[in-house]
Protein backbone atom coordinates (compact mmCIF):
# COMPACT_ATOMS: atom_id res chain seq x y z
CA UNK A 1 0.00 0.00 0.00
CA UNK A 2 1.42 3.36 -0.96
CA UNK A 3 0.94 6.30 1.32
CA UNK A 4 2.98 9.49 1.82
CA UNK A 5 3.49 11.54 4.92
CA UNK A 6 0.30 13.26 6.03
CA UNK A 7 -0.17 15.87 8.76
CA UNK A 8 2.41 14.57 11.18
CA UNK A 9 1.57 14.29 14.83
CA UNK A 10 4.81 13.79 16.48
CA UNK A 11 4.99 10.27 17.50
CA UNK A 12 1.63 9.97 19.12
CA UNK A 13 0.78 8.83 15.71
CA UNK A 14 1.87 10.67 12.82
CA UNK A 15 -0.10 11.34 9.81
CA UNK A 16 2.92 10.66 7.92
CA UNK A 17 2.99 8.32 5.03
CA UNK A 18 6.26 7.10 3.54
CA UNK A 19 7.00 7.75 -0.13
CA UNK A 20 6.07 4.14 -0.67
CA UNK A 21 2.42 4.73 0.12
CA UNK A 22 -0.87 5.88 -1.55
CA UNK A 23 -0.85 8.90 -3.82
CA UNK A 24 -3.95 11.08 -3.86
CA UNK A 25 -5.51 12.34 -7.05
CA UNK A 26 -8.57 14.32 -6.10
CA UNK A 27 -11.27 14.14 -8.77
CA UNK A 28 -12.95 17.26 -10.16
CA UNK A 29 -16.37 15.73 -9.69
CA UNK A 30 -15.78 15.16 -5.98
CA UNK A 31 -14.51 18.71 -5.59
CA UNK A 32 -16.97 20.50 -7.82
CA UNK A 33 -17.80 22.93 -5.03
CA UNK A 34 -14.18 24.10 -4.86
CA UNK A 35 -13.98 25.93 -8.15
CA UNK A 36 -14.02 29.64 -9.02
CA UNK A 37 -13.75 32.12 -6.21
CA UNK A 38 -12.10 30.07 -3.46
CA UNK A 39 -9.56 32.39 -1.89
CA UNK A 40 -6.58 30.81 -0.13
CA UNK A 41 -6.37 33.62 2.40
CA UNK A 42 -10.06 33.42 3.33
CA UNK A 43 -10.09 29.64 3.43
CA UNK A 44 -13.04 28.62 5.59
CA UNK A 45 -13.68 25.53 7.66
CA UNK A 46 -16.24 24.53 5.07
CA UNK A 47 -13.64 24.79 2.29
CA UNK A 48 -11.22 22.64 4.29
CA UNK A 49 -13.91 20.06 5.03
CA UNK A 50 -14.95 19.75 1.38
CA UNK A 51 -11.41 19.22 0.16
CA UNK A 52 -10.61 16.84 3.02
CA UNK A 53 -13.72 14.78 2.36
CA UNK A 54 -12.77 14.35 -1.28
CA UNK A 55 -9.18 13.44 -0.40
CA UNK A 56 -10.23 10.80 2.11
CA UNK A 57 -12.83 9.43 -0.30
CA UNK A 58 -10.06 8.89 -2.83
CA UNK A 59 -7.77 7.33 -0.21
CA UNK A 60 -10.51 4.94 0.88
CA UNK A 61 -10.86 3.79 -2.73
CA UNK A 62 -7.14 3.16 -3.19
CA UNK A 63 -6.36 1.46 0.11
CA UNK A 64 -7.57 -1.78 1.66
CA UNK A 65 -10.35 -0.83 4.08
CA UNK A 66 -11.39 -3.35 6.73
CA UNK A 67 -14.92 -4.60 6.10
CA UNK A 68 -17.80 -4.21 8.56
CA UNK A 69 -17.34 -7.73 9.92
CA UNK A 70 -13.54 -7.59 10.11
CA UNK A 71 -12.06 -7.95 13.60
CA UNK A 72 -10.28 -4.59 13.33
CA UNK A 73 -13.51 -2.80 12.44
CA UNK A 74 -15.44 -4.51 15.21
CA UNK A 75 -12.80 -3.52 17.75
CA UNK A 76 -12.74 0.11 16.59
CA UNK A 77 -16.56 0.20 16.69
CA UNK A 78 -16.49 -1.11 20.24
CA UNK A 79 -13.99 1.34 21.66
CA UNK A 80 -14.58 4.44 19.54
CA UNK A 81 -18.11 4.23 18.14
CA UNK A 82 -19.54 5.94 21.21
CA UNK A 83 -17.32 8.97 20.55
CA UNK A 84 -18.44 9.67 16.98
CA UNK A 85 -19.79 13.06 18.11
CA UNK A 86 -16.96 13.98 20.46
CA UNK A 87 -16.61 17.70 21.26
CA UNK A 88 -19.48 18.59 18.94
CA UNK A 89 -17.70 17.09 15.91
CA UNK A 90 -19.27 14.67 13.45
CA UNK A 91 -16.67 11.94 13.04
CA UNK A 92 -16.51 8.95 10.74
CA UNK A 93 -13.89 6.26 11.07
CA UNK A 94 -12.40 3.28 9.24
CA UNK A 95 -9.42 0.95 9.46
CA UNK A 96 -6.78 0.65 6.73
CA UNK A 97 -5.34 -2.87 6.58
CA UNK A 98 -1.59 -2.28 6.49
CA UNK A 99 1.43 -3.02 8.66
CA UNK A 100 2.22 0.72 8.82
CA UNK A 101 1.91 2.25 12.31
CA UNK A 102 -0.16 5.36 11.62
CA UNK A 103 -3.48 7.14 12.10
CA UNK A 104 -4.87 10.49 10.96
CA UNK A 105 -7.88 12.77 11.11
CA UNK A 106 -8.93 15.44 8.63
CA UNK A 107 -10.95 18.65 8.67
CA UNK A 108 -14.18 16.92 7.59
CA UNK A 109 -14.07 14.65 10.65
CA UNK A 110 -12.67 11.56 8.95
CA UNK A 111 -10.57 9.38 11.25
CA UNK A 112 -8.49 6.60 9.74
CA UNK A 113 -6.58 4.12 11.88
CA UNK A 114 -4.01 1.72 10.47
CA UNK A 115 -4.19 -1.92 11.54
CA UNK A 116 -0.44 -1.85 12.24
CA UNK A 117 -1.13 0.62 15.05
CA UNK A 118 -3.97 -1.51 16.40
CA UNK A 119 -1.60 -4.48 16.55
CA UNK A 120 0.72 -2.78 19.07
CA UNK A 121 -1.65 -0.74 21.26
CA UNK A 122 -4.39 -1.75 23.65
CA UNK A 123 -7.77 -0.02 23.75
CA UNK A 124 -6.78 2.83 26.09
CA UNK A 125 -3.53 3.55 24.25
CA UNK A 126 -5.36 3.55 20.92
CA UNK A 127 -7.92 6.00 22.30
CA UNK A 128 -5.07 8.26 23.43
CA UNK A 129 -3.78 8.37 19.86
CA UNK A 130 -7.23 8.93 18.36
CA UNK A 131 -7.92 11.61 20.96
CA UNK A 132 -4.77 13.40 19.84
CA UNK A 133 -5.94 13.30 16.23
CA UNK A 134 -9.39 14.58 17.15
CA UNK A 135 -7.62 17.40 18.95
CA UNK A 136 -6.07 18.54 15.68
CA UNK A 137 -9.56 18.71 14.14
CA UNK A 138 -11.14 20.45 17.14
CA UNK A 139 -8.30 22.98 17.29
CA UNK A 140 -8.64 23.66 13.54
CA UNK A 141 -5.06 22.54 12.87
CA UNK A 142 -6.33 20.48 9.95
CA UNK A 143 -7.90 23.58 8.43
CA UNK A 144 -4.60 25.43 8.72
CA UNK A 145 -2.79 22.51 7.08
CA UNK A 146 -5.22 22.55 4.17
CA UNK A 147 -4.85 26.31 3.79
CA UNK A 148 -1.06 25.96 3.78
CA UNK A 149 -1.37 23.40 1.00
CA UNK A 150 -3.24 25.92 -1.14
CA UNK A 151 -0.59 28.52 -0.51
CA UNK A 152 2.13 26.04 -1.39
CA UNK A 153 0.30 25.13 -4.56
CA UNK A 154 0.14 28.80 -5.53
CA UNK A 155 3.88 29.17 -5.00
CA UNK A 156 4.69 26.28 -7.32
CA UNK A 157 2.42 27.68 -9.98
CA UNK A 158 -0.75 25.63 -9.66
CA UNK A 159 -2.78 28.80 -9.26
CA UNK A 160 -2.44 32.12 -10.99
CA UNK A 161 0.36 34.24 -9.56
CA UNK A 162 -1.75 37.30 -10.38
CA UNK A 163 -4.55 36.41 -8.00
CA UNK A 164 -5.15 35.24 -4.46
CA UNK A 165 -7.96 33.07 -5.75
CA UNK A 166 -7.74 29.58 -7.14
CA UNK A 167 -9.64 29.21 -10.37
CA UNK A 168 -11.14 25.97 -11.68
CA UNK A 169 -8.66 23.21 -10.88
CA UNK A 170 -7.85 20.23 -13.05
CA UNK A 171 -7.70 16.71 -11.68
CA UNK A 172 -3.90 16.79 -11.92
CA UNK A 173 -3.68 20.07 -10.03
CA UNK A 174 -5.92 18.76 -7.29
CA UNK A 175 -3.66 15.74 -7.02
CA UNK A 176 -0.63 18.01 -6.54
CA UNK A 177 -2.48 19.97 -3.87
CA UNK A 178 -3.28 16.67 -2.16
CA UNK A 179 0.42 15.79 -2.13
CA UNK A 180 1.23 19.22 -0.69
CA UNK A 181 -1.21 18.47 2.14
CA UNK A 182 0.48 15.13 2.75
CA UNK A 183 3.83 16.87 3.15
CA UNK A 184 2.55 19.36 5.72
CA UNK A 185 3.72 19.47 9.35
CA UNK A 186 2.12 20.62 12.59
CA UNK A 187 3.97 23.07 14.81
CA UNK A 188 5.28 22.15 18.27
CA UNK A 189 2.56 24.32 19.79
CA UNK A 190 -0.17 22.54 17.83
CA UNK A 191 1.23 19.16 18.82
CA UNK A 192 1.39 20.13 22.50
CA UNK A 193 -2.21 21.36 22.40
CA UNK A 194 -3.34 18.14 20.73
CA UNK A 195 -1.52 16.17 23.44
CA UNK A 196 -3.40 18.13 26.09
CA UNK A 197 -6.69 17.52 24.26
CA UNK A 198 -5.98 13.79 24.24
CA UNK A 199 -5.33 13.77 27.99
CA UNK A 200 -8.57 15.66 28.70
CA UNK A 201 -10.44 13.34 26.33
CA UNK A 202 -9.29 10.32 28.33
CA UNK A 203 -9.99 12.01 31.66
CA UNK A 204 -13.43 13.31 30.66
CA UNK A 205 -14.52 9.87 29.49
CA UNK A 206 -13.09 8.13 32.57
CA UNK A 207 -10.38 6.18 30.76
CA UNK A 208 -6.96 5.58 32.28
CA UNK A 209 -5.08 8.82 31.53
CA UNK A 210 -1.77 6.99 32.00
CA UNK A 211 -2.39 5.32 28.65
CA UNK A 212 -1.19 8.50 26.92
CA UNK A 213 2.26 8.19 28.46
CA UNK A 214 2.28 4.49 27.58
CA UNK A 215 1.35 5.22 23.96
CA UNK A 216 4.23 7.70 23.60
CA UNK A 217 6.63 5.15 25.06
CA UNK A 218 5.52 2.53 22.54
CA UNK A 219 6.09 4.96 19.67
CA UNK A 220 9.47 5.92 21.11
CA UNK A 221 10.47 2.26 21.00
CA UNK A 222 9.13 1.95 17.48
CA UNK A 223 11.22 4.90 16.25
CA UNK A 224 14.22 2.62 15.84
CA UNK A 225 12.39 0.06 13.76
CA UNK A 226 12.42 -0.13 9.98
CA UNK A 227 8.63 0.10 9.80
CA UNK A 228 8.72 3.41 11.68
CA UNK A 229 11.21 5.43 9.66
CA UNK A 230 8.62 8.20 9.53
CA UNK A 231 8.96 8.56 13.29
CA UNK A 232 12.68 9.16 12.93
CA UNK A 233 11.93 11.76 10.27
CA UNK A 234 9.66 13.60 12.70
CA UNK A 235 12.35 13.84 15.35
CA UNK A 236 14.07 16.76 13.63
CA UNK A 237 11.08 19.10 13.97
CA UNK A 238 9.10 17.82 16.94
CA UNK A 239 9.69 17.03 20.62
CA UNK A 240 11.18 13.71 21.56
CA UNK A 241 8.45 11.13 22.32
CA UNK A 242 10.09 10.36 25.65
CA UNK A 243 9.79 14.04 26.58
CA UNK A 244 6.13 14.00 25.65
CA UNK A 245 5.61 10.85 27.67
CA UNK A 246 7.04 12.65 30.68
CA UNK A 247 4.73 15.61 30.12
CA UNK A 248 1.75 13.24 29.96
CA UNK A 249 2.94 11.66 33.22
CA UNK A 250 3.26 15.07 34.89
CA UNK A 251 -0.35 15.87 34.02
CA UNK A 252 -1.50 12.65 35.65
CA UNK A 253 0.64 13.33 38.72
CA UNK A 254 -0.78 16.85 39.06
CA UNK A 255 -4.32 15.45 38.95
CA UNK A 256 -3.50 12.72 41.46
CA UNK A 257 -4.25 10.09 38.81
CA UNK A 258 -0.79 8.72 38.15
CA UNK A 259 -0.10 5.02 38.43
CA UNK A 260 2.10 2.65 36.50
CA UNK A 261 0.16 1.68 33.41
CA UNK A 262 -0.47 -2.02 32.98
CA UNK A 263 -1.10 -2.84 29.29
CA UNK A 264 -4.25 -4.76 28.51
CA UNK A 265 -4.63 -7.72 26.18
CA UNK A 266 -4.73 -6.77 22.49
CA UNK A 267 -7.06 -8.69 20.21
CA UNK A 268 -8.20 -7.77 16.72
CA UNK A 269 -9.87 -11.09 16.06
CA UNK A 270 -13.56 -11.65 15.59
CA UNK A 271 -14.95 -13.02 18.80
CA UNK A 272 -17.46 -15.75 18.18
CA UNK A 273 -19.85 -16.64 20.93
CA UNK A 274 -20.90 -20.25 20.91
CA UNK A 275 -24.48 -20.84 21.81
CA UNK A 276 -25.78 -24.15 22.99
CA UNK A 277 -29.36 -25.19 22.55
CA UNK A 278 -30.92 -27.34 25.17
CA UNK A 279 -32.86 -30.31 24.00
CA UNK A 280 -36.38 -30.41 25.18
CA UNK A 281 -37.14 -33.35 27.36
CA UNK A 282 -40.51 -34.76 26.59
CA UNK A 283 -41.99 -36.59 29.50
CA UNK A 284 -43.84 -39.72 28.67
CA UNK A 285 -47.39 -39.91 29.83
CA UNK A 286 -48.04 -42.55 32.39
Amino acid sequence: MKIKSFLAIVLLVTLSFSNANAQINLGEKALGALQNGVASFTFSNEDAAKLSKAAVYKMDSTNVVAGPKDGYTLRLNRIFGKHANESGLVLNYKVYLTKDINAFATADGSVRVFSGLMDIMDDNQLLAVIGHEIGHVANEDTKDAMKAAYRKAAVIGLASSQSDKITKLTDSQLGQIGNAILDSRYSRKQESEADAFSYEFLKRNKYDVNAEQAAFEILANQSGATSADFLTQMMSSHPDPKERAEIAKSRAVADGLYKVYVPKTISNKVVTVKTTTKKKVVKKKK
